[in-house]
């Protein structure tokens, strides 16, 4: 977090935005989001290195910025669908390797 508070005022107050916003739907191992979570750190060392807003970085929709940071990452909002589609499919008699 050292890395974090050595940023620019608006370049900490996203990331922690972002951070909390990001823990609210990941289902991953720590370790995964770990990693998802320094290279987010890195690319703002980077944004703010070379004089950019934090904005320029992440652009102007960063509920966008945040979906696109975990499409590879399990959330879940994947595990809510995953159980939904299953339970509906067990209780209406689909099998999932048939399409009846």
């Amino acid at each position: 977090m050292q890395r974090v508070k050595d940023l620019p005022e608006n370049y900490q107050y996203v990331f922690k935005k972002i951070q909390n916003h990001m823990w609210q739907f990941v289902a991953a191992p720590d370790y995964d989001m770990m990693e998802v979570h320094y290279g987010l750190i890195d690319l703002f060392e980077e944004g703010a290195s070379n004089g950019k807003s934090i904005l320029e970085v992440t652009g102007e929709d960063v509920a966008a910025f945040v979906d696109e940071l975990l499409k590879n990452t399990r959330t879940y909002t994947d595990d809510w669908r995953t159980k939904l589609n299953n339970e509906i499919k067990n209780k209406i008699g689909i099998d999932k390797n048939t399409k009846k």
